[in-house]
């Protein structure tokens, strides 16, 4: 008992830092849930922030914390977590996350803060500490949300167009303007299931390594779930505006059927994949979809090549944070 009383502080200290990731993650993911609604111009940027920040905390009445089960309890070998090795990891993925807002780059924070889980793990003991099953789960899931999300975006574009084949466009227009609220507030539903959970899951991992919570509890503390939420839905209240631009206009021109479309399909592929407890990157869903919506029209609608970069900052993320958590790793034992 005495071991977990004066590691409080550092325990403290530990979830202001996770907190401070989760409104990075909503800031930084912002651009996922607004940005086809800011770019068709249905809401002003103002309103539609709100708006994705209120359905980001609705999330937490809705769906069941699996993928903060697997986060918490299915990334790393039971105890092999400590203090030093969450530090390493909030460090790892909040630098990523910091390099990519400033640059534009939509990039994963999911898989940002998996990357810093993984390096600061290796770091201390190697990888025989991971847990394959949830590793492999994680690292398929990169491939198979954006295409999932293509799939489904561009599916539903090809069903809308021939349902409507013989109705004006100004109507057309005129209806999905408001179906695409509809479509908007389930993609920042979907968002703040997925996303809020991956932090409740590292602030369990946290509670767990330090003795505050058993490893038998089903479910984390009350406050964590509520702490979460409300910080993923105060950082997307605050935006990243850089990524808006990129993911509103410059991979495709979209119109309020197509954003309707895009966001339609990535909300299914967000909400299947927090059902079965996966940790999703929210951008790479998003993006997906947006592309199989432009993709319907003729392939030269979409910029391949603003693609091409976005798919190298989805490749890059889970080595390069797990460096940077690798190095806070090593430098937090060395100094604390």
């Amino acid at each position: 008992m005495e071991h977990v009383q004066t590691a409080l502080w550092v325990v403290i200290l530990l979830v202001a830092l996770a907190l401070m990731f989760d409104f990075m993650n909503g800031f930084h993911d912002a651009a996922n849930s607004i940005a086809t609604v800011v770019s068709t111009g249905v809401l002003k940027p103002g309103q539609a922030i709100l708006f994705a920040a209120f359905f980001n905390f609705l999330a937490i009445f809705i769906f069941h914390l699996s993928v903060a089960a697997t986060v918490g309890k299915g990334i790393v070998q039971p105890g092999v977590v400590d203090t030093h090795v969450v530090f390493g990891a909030l460090v790892g993925a909040i630098t990523w996350n910091v390099i990519t807002w400033y640059y534009g780059i939509p990039s994963s924070s999911s898989h940002a803060l998996i990357g810093g889980i993984v390096g600061a793990v290796i770091a201390k003991s190697g990888a025989g500490s991971l847990v394959a099953a949830g590793i492999v789960k994680t690292v398929v899931f990169i491939f198979v949300s954006p295409l999932l999300g293509y799939l489904l975006g561009s599916l539903m574009m090809v069903l809308v167009a021939w349902t409507c084949r013989r109705i004006r466009p100004s109507k057309i227009d005129k209806w999905f303007r408001r179906l695409q609220l509809i479509s908007a507030g389930a993609y920042s539903l979907g968002h703040g299931g997925n996303d809020a959970q991956k932090t409740i899951g590292i602030i369990w991992m946290l509670l767990i390594a330090t003795g505050y919570v058993s490893t038998a509890d089903s479910v984390p503390p009350t406050w964590t779930i509520v702490c979460c939420y409300i910080a993923i839905g105060s950082g997307t209240m605050f935006g990243g505006w850089r990524i808006v631009k990129t993911m509103g206009q410059k991979i495709t021109k979209l119109k309020p059927v197509g954003g309707f479309c895009a966001e339609t399909g990535g909300a299914m592929t967000l909400f299947l994949a927090t059902a079965i407890g996966v940790p999703v990157s929210t951008t790479h869903t998003i993006t997906g979809a947006i592309v199989g919506v432009g993709s319907t029209q003729r392939a030269s609608a979409v910029r391949w090549g603003v693609a091409g970069n976005i798919v190298w900052a989805w490749v890059l993320t889970i080595p390069a944070s797990a460096f940077v958590a690798a190095v806070a790793y090593w430098v937090s034992t060395t100094l604390f």
